[in-house]
Formats: C-alpha cells, structure tokens, sequence
C-alpha cells in the first residue's frame, strides 16, 4: 500500500516537473514485494454437514441460523452480501435464486436450491413477513438487521458444537468467508466452468477464481503421487 502511495505520488511529480522525470520513472519502476498466495481455507463435504446439522431446528433462532447457513452456501456470498439482503430480493418459486449487490454496486443473480428456498420460506412465515414487504432478511432478536460480526459469531458457534463428532474442526478458524470458500471449491470439484463459478461469486478478475483451480490441481498431484508410492 506505501509503495502504491509512493509510486501515485512520484507520477504526479512527474506531470508536474519534466525535468525530473527520469529519476521518477526510476522511482515507479520500483518492484513490488513477491508474497506467497496464502491458500483458501474450506470444508470437507463431512465438516460442511456437520456444521449445518449442528443449528437446532427444534428452536426460531436455530431454524433462522440453518437458513443463513444454507443461503451462505448455495450462493458463495460474502457476508456483507447476505447483511444488505432485504426480502425483495429472493426468489422461492422455481426457479428459485436471489440477487446480490456485490463490490462496486453490481448485482449477480444466484441460483439456490429448493430445500434453501423452503427453510428461508419457514423462517418468513414465522416472522409474518411477506415476500415483497422491503425489510431485512436476516435479523436478530431486537428485530434488526443481523451484522457481519453476528454471522461470524453463529459460524464460529456452530463449528464449535460440530467439533464434537468432528475432530478436524476442533483447531481451525471458521468464518463466513470459509463457506464462501467451500462453495468454490465444491462447485470447481464437480465440475463447474471457472467462468460460472466467477460470475457466481462476483469474482472482479478470473485471476482470484484461478486460486482455486491451482488448489485443486496441487491436491489431485498429490493422490496421484500417493498412489503411485501405493503400487
């Protein structure tokens, strides 16, 4: 970010005083730091339903967080997506899907399964909510909108109850953003066009898309080479 700052500032030295514009241009030339891509971190298909089956649907509260769950799923949704969501939005009826304002003000349209539509229809009913009344999707037990830190707090919750039948939650960080991760990683793995999965996502370049297809390509070498040594 410095670097970015000194480089902005340098061009506009130039603009402003030619004569010195080759000892900016030196300055602009400067190289950015190489920094390792860290790996998105996602769930196994067994964590992702252990997770979801740990909301209790026996209670108003639990059934609200297993639609958010779901609804974070099926859509890959950044959180503050799913925050600005106001019931409008959703469609219930086949085919059923939700549109998302992203980064930079644009809208994607999400498809979403059945079973998601008829949980989030649920958790409506029981609010007295219709579907074209403009309020919040989402809220919490004063009625307003649920926050970005109150979604991460239910994920962090949930994956703590799931760590119990499953052990490999037990030390990793669970958030919001890790199930916009799984929804990647999973659509890639069965076989959806990177192009799809970007404009699912709402991804700005196919660059950040390609992360996940480098991890996936490093995980199918690594069985391969497992069962080479097998043999």
């Amino acid at each position: 970010v410095r670097l970015a700052a000194i480089r902005t500032f340098f061009r506009y030295v130039a603009r402003r005083q030619p004569a010195a514009s080759e000892f900016c241009r030196c300055v602009v030339d400067i190289p950015s730091k190489k920094r390792n891509i860290k790996t998105p971190a996602y769930l196994e298909c067994d964590e992702l339903d252990a997770i979801l089956a740990a909301a209790d649907r026996q209670t108003a509260v639990g059934r609200r967080d297993c639609a958010l769950l779901w609804l974070l799923y099926d859509t890959g949704a950044r959180v503050q997506e799913i925050v600005d969501l106001n019931v409008p939005a959703l469609r219930l009826s086949p085919p059923e899907q939700v549109r998302l304002l992203g980064k930079g003000r644009k809208e994607r349209i999400c498809p979403i399964a059945p079973e998601t539509a008829a949980l989030v229809r649920t958790y409506l009913d029981e609010r007295g909510v219709s579907l074209d009344a403009n309020v919040p999707l989402f809220t919490n037990r004063l009625g307003t909108r649920l926050t970005r830190t109150g979604i991460a707090r239910r994920i962090k919750r949930y994956a703590w109850f799931a760590s119990a039948s499953m052990p490999t939650l037990g030390d990793r960080r669970i958030s919001p953003h890790t199930m916009r991760h799984t929804t990647a990683m999973h659509l890639l793995q069965s076989g959806t066009d990177l192009r799809v999965i970007s404009a699912m996502l709402g991804h700005a370049s196919m660059l950040t898309t390609h992360h996940y297809a480098r991890i996936d390509l490093e995980m199918k070498r690594k069985a391969l080479a497992a069962t080479t040594r097998g043999t």
